[in-house]
């Protein structure tokens, strides 16, 4: 049987979709380094789906880890999530960002080309529109990046693009992803940042559960409805549906297909803390701290075009985001290194 190969399989995305692609009767294999995952993840998707997920530890910037891969398995096709993701991070380190993300994808496709393999999925991000003009942000708006991070999310797109342009036997879906929260309603797997967390969700959920002594808000003073920026959440697990949608629907492509996952709803850091509070009876205090240089006031998506090409929308509202991400949190108030009975 044909198998997904799932690049960055054992991190937070990785993980929910590979689960959800395991109980649609996928057959996947994963390859990862774990330097911002815990194999961990994997064992317990394992114990949710009742069987053994087939692993290749290696490195996407490694020729000799992906053939491995190849030689093992028979693949036909690629989700690819590996790459490095922390913003701040990423213009402190611009040169381990452009070699992990970029040089480790053109490497991905040339061992992919060589062994006949022509699908590819990519995990991009909404951070390629940069600050845009307006919202609802459609697929067709202009593109620019603001941090090394966004650059090469940028830069992958429009390499993959040349790739379809010079061989259109290349099947290729981008998609672009808003704010990913929420976890599996098990409670098992879920976001686990390495040291202070670079996004939102799990900074509240931490301090909800008395990790962290307050959030930091960054900025009270832009165009919203309380001062704070608006963003676009998306629950994890529509998020893995909509690959999934995508690995159901790439052959019929005959063009590379850009495609915006999100929810078509914003909301402000401090909406997101009262609805957090409201789901886990907790109190999460905050402080206002300046604003982040980079950060823009409002971002959120018109998620039709997703409509309409993959029949995928969202289905998770903010209570279930917050719901399931104070059950990941509480049941493993350390992440993946927690020693929880309830697991």
């Amino acid at each position: 049987m044909n198998k997904i190969l799932v690049t960055g399989g054992a991190g937070y995305i990785g993980s929910h979709t590979v689960l959800l692609l395991i109980k649609a009767g996928y057959d996947i294999v994963i390859f990862d380094n774990f330097c911002n995952s815990s194999s961990e993840s994997i064992r317990r998707v394992e114990k949710l789906v009742d069987k053994k997920i087939d692993l290749i530890e290696g490195d996407i910037r490694s020729t000799e880890d992906l053939q491995r891969a190849f030689d093992t398995y028979n693949i036909d096709s690629v989700i690819h999530f590996a790459g490095l993701k922390a913003v701040g991070e990423s213009v402190e380190q611009p040169l381990n960002y452009y070699d992990n993300n970029v040089n480790g994808t053109v490497t991905l496709c040339e061992v992919m080309a060589r062994n006949g393999c022509k699908k590819i999925i990519f995990s991009s991000s909404a951070t390629v529109y940069g600050d845009p003009a307006t919202t609802p942000i459609l697929e067709s708006f202009p593109t620019s990046a603001t941090n090394p991070y966004g650059r090469s999310k940028l830069m992958i797109e429009e390499i993959l693009r040349d790739l379809y342009i010079s061989d259109k036997e290349w099947k290729i879906v981008l998609l672009r992803y808003f704010n990913p929260v929420g976890a599996d309603s098990s409670g098992t797997i879920g976001e686990d940042p390495n040291g202070i967390p670079n996004n939102l969700m799990p900074f509240i959920a931490q301090t909800a559960v008395g990790k962290r002594e307050y959030l930091s808000v960054f900025g009270d003073d832009y165009d919203t409805i309380d001062g704070t920026g608006v963003r676009d959440y998306i629950h994890v697990v529509d998020l893995a549906q909509g690959h999934l949608n995508a690995v159901e629907r790439i052959d019929n492509f005959d063009e590379v297909m850009t495609i915006n996952l999100g929810t078509g709803r914003g909301y402000s850091v401090l909406e997101m803390v009262k609805a957090f509070e409201k789901a886990s009876g907790k109190r999460v205090p905050y402080k206002i701290a300046p604003r982040r240089a980079g950060d823009i006031a409002t971002c959120f998506a018109d998620p039709s075009y997703a409509k309409e090409v993959l029949d995928w929308e969202a289905q998770k509202g903010i209570e279930e985001m917050c719901q399931d991400s104070w059950r990941w949190q509480s049941n493993n108030p350390d992440g993946y290194r927690s020693e929880s009975s309830n697991i």
